[in-house]
């Protein structure tokens, strides 16, 4: 199983940020020491560049990024000061996803060891997303006629905002999104399934609205499924709000890959969110992740 990464991933942020950066460097580690991948599955990333990048988002933002000229709340709502490796940074996680979905296509699956980033909107970024990733790439099959319809499943603990303010009148996209109801973006974009649930949703309550729904995404015949695969409705995550074990991320996860791998449809992930206070259980959440995908697929 492909899967792609960049040193790029990570970058220095101020004493006591909330972000964890080291879980990208982590997540690496933890694969090659398990044995779950070889280094040789590990791909080099080739960043985005500014003419796709603007497939997705206004010319006037990415120049604005590009050039270090964003205004304070526009940095603010990011969530990260800005820097040159941000910049570079942001360009190579959205270089992995594109790799990751061209690859899917042609192996089945594919993974990027980052991304996820949906809060990114047509002309701003927030929530630690500075790009859109899922968008991008969105846009990007489209236009190269590689695909005709794109399904993006969102099971991050977060609703995909901005992955619907870019995508949600696209006709060739579908977007489900589950997500904790009362947990960040406060205001929501309406996806075209929108499953908000409780705080402190167990695992047996979770699983059972995500089989009840995903049949509904197949309806759509998608040539390709986007996953955002984010680990925060784990009930260890600081930011999440919702009380799944890992068992039931597992099985989150199981259920995703075989409804998909049963139908031929090719899959693309991106790890999505996970913040929690001893980052090496979010590592280890990460790593099922693909663990469980290549069990499945293989």
């Amino acid at each position: 199983m492909k899967l792609y990464y960049s040193d790029l991933y990570t970058i220095d942020l101020p004493d006591g940020h909330r972000f964890p950066m080291s879980k990208y460097t982590k997540l690496r580690h933890n694969l090659l020491d398990k044995g779950i991948v070889a280094e040789s599955d590990l791909q080099s990333v080739i960043p985005c560049s500014k003419e796709t990048l603007c497939l997705a988002h206004s010319e006037q933002y990415v120049d604005a990024i590009f050039q270090g000229t964003a205004d304070y709340m526009t940095i603010r709502k990011i969530g990260f000061p800005w820097s040159e490796s941000l910049v570079r940074r942001s360009c190579a996680t959205v270089g992995g996803a594109i790799s990751s979905a061209y690859t899917s296509l042609e192996n089945g699956i594919s993974g990027n060891l980052a991304g996820g980033t949906h809060h990114a909107m047509t002309s701003s970024g927030e929530g630690f997303c500075v790009f859109n990733d899922f968008a991008v790439v969105s846009r990007l099959l489209i236009k190269e006629k590689k695909v005709k319809k794109i399904a993006i499943i969102d099971l991050d603990v977060h609703q995909g905002n901005g992955n619907s303010e870019i995508l949600g009148n696209d006709d060739s996209v579908f977007i489900f999104s589950m997500h904790g109801e009362k947990n960040y973006p406060f205001t929501k974009v309406p996806s075209s399934i929108d499953i908000g649930l409780n705080d402190n949703t167990t695992d047996d309550e979770y699983l059972q609205k995500l089989k009840d729904i995903l049949p509904t995404v197949y309806e759509f015949s998608p040539d390709i499924i986007l996953y955002q695969a984010g680990v925060d409705p784990l009930k260890e995550d600081a930011l999440g709000r919702l009380d799944l074990s890992m068992k039931g991320l597992h099985e989150r996860d199981k259920m995703v890959f075989e409804s998909t791998f049963s139908r031929g449809i090719p899959i693309s992930i991106a790890i999505g969110g996970g913040y929690c206070k001893n980052i090496d259980i979010t590592v280890e959440a990460y790593s099922q992740i693909f663990s469980t995908a290549i069990t499945v697929f293989e």
